[in-house]
């Protein structure tokens, strides 16, 4: 039997001893990283894995569109994370898993559309905290945010946009852009002409929609300069603007009912 010397059995029992203390010490005082769930962000290298689409609002389809405007005013609150990964989703985002099927119908399933949102400073807020202001890039098939770009360029996108001042007072803008040879490559030129355009419009009233039934307000403008707007987003050279969508609070809500309808329209007969 070998008999280990005492020193080095006093110096292992101090070492052991050291390592446990330092142990207990940093579980009891480093803060545990959260764990991700479905109403929070995670953040991963600039990508912001957004909150996972479900049933969030309490209006019907017949009272989002009911109540549907194109708002212009907004008051200076922030959008919620939560809906703005709806209005995405809505805009965007897979319904059909098997087969990739999104929001919108688009002619032979090509979808060439990309969504790009442009953030202001304190212009989106989760539970975390606000969301780096920047330019970011939807990715719907990992319901994720890809941060392009940071700072705050919405007074830039104002000026693309001919002045507009609604776009540069939103908390944020959905860019919307078309990759128009994913569907002329199928159905040549009635694909740019007509069925691009279509799909954008798609898209645009799902944003409207789902705006309206969390409350918020947005407008679609199409009057802005195509290559300043590509530029102020990083777009790539294929892909081209067509939309603008600013959403924000609204200062004064709309208010409609269907009575009001139903008095029109029986008033007209």
């Amino acid at each position: 039997m070998v008999k280990v010397p005492g020193k080095i059995v006093w110096a292992f029992s101090i070492a052991l001893a050291a390592s446990i203390i330092i142990y207990v010490w940093y579980t009891a005082f480093t803060p545990e990283k959260p764990k991700a769930t479905a109403d929070m962000p995670v953040l991963l290298n600039e990508k912001v894995l957004l909150p996972l689409p479900r049933k969030v609002s309490e209006l019907t389809v017949e009272e989002a569109i009911l109540l549907r405007r194109s708002i212009r005013e907004y008051t200076d609150d922030p959008i919620d994370l939560n809906g703005l990964a709806m209005m995405l989703w809505a805009a965007y985002g897979i319904t059909e898993p098997k087969r990739g099927f999104r929001s919108v119908p688009s002619a032979g399933a090509t979808y060439p559309l990309e969504i790009y949102v442009v953030i202001g400073k304190r212009g989106v807020k989760s539970a975390e905290g606000f969301l780096r202001e920047g330019v970011y890039k939807y990715e719907p098939h990992s319901h994720t945010l890809l941060l392009v770009k940071g700072g705050d360029y919405r007074e830039d996108l104002m000026r693309a946009a001919l002045g507009q001042s609604w776009v540069g007072g939103a908390p944020l803008n959905i860019v919307i852009c078309a990759v128009f040879e994913r569907t002329t490559s199928v159905y040549g030129r009635r694909g740019e002409v007509r069925y691009v355009p279509m799909e954008v419009g798609h898209a645009g009233q799902n944003i409207y929609l789902m705006a309206t039934a969390l409350k918020y307000g947005a407008v679609v403008v199409g009057a802005f300069q195509d290559d300043l707007v590509a530029k102020i987003i990083d777009a790539k050279p294929e892909e081209k603007p067509l939309y603008i969508v600013p959403i924000g609070v609204p200062k004064s809500p709309p208010k409609s009912s269907f009575e009001d309808i139903w008095e029109y329209i029986t008033s007209r007969r």
